[in-house]
């Protein structure tokens, strides 16, 4: 007895495809590149050049949702943490990329750093529902130009699961698949084993940049998984219903499938969304509102209807500080994409609305991944779950205290044991300092940093990496 829900009836799901067909042929999409115009206006689409807009017919969605894998492998430099796609549980991405981090020493609000990009994944690695990494925060001590690849080579150091970043320039590719050859050893083993993915995020409302583009239209060709993550917000850069935010998510998503699709047939790509709605008071963009999860539980439910794997924003709060509000907020962004079945949530690890990195904030994160997690899992009723014959043992006014299932039950997973969650009493929760869940989050994230990495990459390889980004501050100068 599995805990899901279905938040999207069929013919809901139906009107919300129809209303994406009618905007990408009736409104059009935006694409700034005109090698995307051109690749679309040869496969049938009008384009008004003038206002470098495309308008792409039902058919162009019906050949792209053809030619799109249903099913693929995101893979891993430790292939134990390859992710398949569909994946058979929730996983979650760290969320990239924050401005600020909590200085886990002094917590001090401060500029994200390469020390505290390889601190979030050394406890990430430890996170066994962690499963892509996005690089989680903007490294303010390397030069912007060379950050990409700063950030994507300490990732492929730091942690040994699957890599998933951004790329802005052409340039970047080369320097990016020398970092993969030298973390894999061959091209041959870059492009079979797909441990990088890229970030595909399109400009709310219905517009795609020319540079991030035109440089995945390139990366496509080697086969890189694309994750297509619309982030239109209700009344602001979205209309001001979730049902046509939704709509708006969907045809951004759906003209990212078909322009990548068209340039290169079979590429893997990821029905994404982030969608969020305006803080109607300030007009801010809000990511913790039970409305922003219901947005991206509505699309990833549109994913599941084109039959496409899926990653969706969640775990999100617009907490200023760690505490009972992030707490509220991520469950509530969390719970209804576990239940809906998401393959990957990316969210964990920040508050201020994914500005400020949080080092405990993770581990807290993960817990309620956890919690999230148990409830779908529901009920096991397997017939070993019959406990009748034990029933009939103690009797009225019995106990069950030492029965062969009870001893089997603390070790069988269907009750959940935290390390976060206090469940003693008064006076041993007095007795003990009165700790509370981000004390115990901080003393887990404490003695993963005092330990080695698990899975450290070759001294080779990370002298490779260091010579990479060292040229490409020289090679990406501007």
């Amino acid at each position: 007895m599995h805990l899901q829900t279905t938040l999207l009836a069929e013919d809901e799901r139906r009107r919300i495809h129809a209303q994406a067909l009618r905007i990408l042929e009736d409104v059009g999409v935006r694409y700034m590149s005109a090698k995307a115009r051109a690749i679309l206006r040869k496969a049938g689409a009008r384009v008004d050049e003038a206002a470098q807009v495309a308008r792409i017919p039902e058919e162009l969605v019906t050949h792209a949702l053809r030619t799109a894998p249903k099913s693929f492998v995101l893979g891993a430099r430790n292939p134990a943490y390859d992710v398949p796609m569909p994946a058979p549980w929730t996983g979650y991405t760290l969320d990239g990329e924050a401005t600020f981090a909590l200085d886990f020493r002094t917590g001090e609000r401060r500029n994200g750093t390469t020390a505290d990009l390889a601190a979030s994944l050394r406890v990430f690695e430890d996170l066994p529902l962690g499963t892509v990494v996005w690089p989680n925060v903007m490294l303010s001590d390397v030069p912007v130009h060379a950050s990409n690849l700063h950030a994507v080579c300490g990732s492929l150091r730091h942690s040994s699961k699957h890599i998933q970043h951004e790329l802005h320039a052409p340039a970047e590719i080369p320097l990016l698949l020398e970092a993969l050859t030298a973390v894999l050893g061959s091209e041959e083993a870059v492009r079979r084993r797909r441990i990088f993915s890229v970030c595909y995020c399109t400009i709310p409302p219905l517009t795609h940049d020319a540079e991030m583009c035109e440089t995945y239209l390139e990366l496509a060709t080697f086969g890189v998984p694309i994750l297509a993550y619309p982030m239109p917000a209700c009344g602001a850069t979205g209309p001001a219903s979730l049902f046509s935010n939704v709509a708006v998510s969907v045809a951004e998503a759906l003209s990212t499938v078909v322009l990548f699709q068209l340039a290169a047939p079979g590429v893997p790509v990821i029905f994404g969304s982030a969608a969020g709605v305006m803080n109607f008071a300030t007009g801010g963009f809000v990511e913790g509102a039970p409305e922003s999860g219901l947005a991206s539980a509505g699309a990833g439910e549109m994913a599941r209807f084109y039959g496409l794997p899926n990653t969706q924003a969640g775990c999100l709060s617009d907490a200023k500080a760690p505490g009972p509000q992030a707490i509220l907020e991520k469950f509530a962004t969390t719970l209804p994409l576990v239940l809906g079945g998401a393959d990957v949530i990316n969210g964990i690890g920040e508050l201020e609305t994914s500005q400020l990195l949080v080092l405990e904030q993770l581990v807290v994160d993960h817990e309620i991944a956890r919690v999230c997690r148990r409830l779908r899992a529901g009920v096991d009723a397997r017939a070993a779950c019959d406990l009748f014959a034990d029933i009939v043992r103690a009797g009225p006014g019995g106990n069950f205290l030492l029965e062969d299932s009870t001893v089997a039950a603390c070790r069988s997973g269907e009750f959940l044991m935290s390390d976060l969650v206090n469940r003693d009493t008064f006076e041993q929760w007095s007795a003990a300092g009165r700790p509370d869940l981000y004390a115990n989050a901080r003393r887990q994230v404490e003695r993963m940093l005092e330990t080695p990495a698990p899975h450290p990459l070759p001294d080779q390889a990370a002298g490779h990496l260091a010579e990479i980004v060292r040229r490409a501050e020289e090679a990406l100068r501007r």
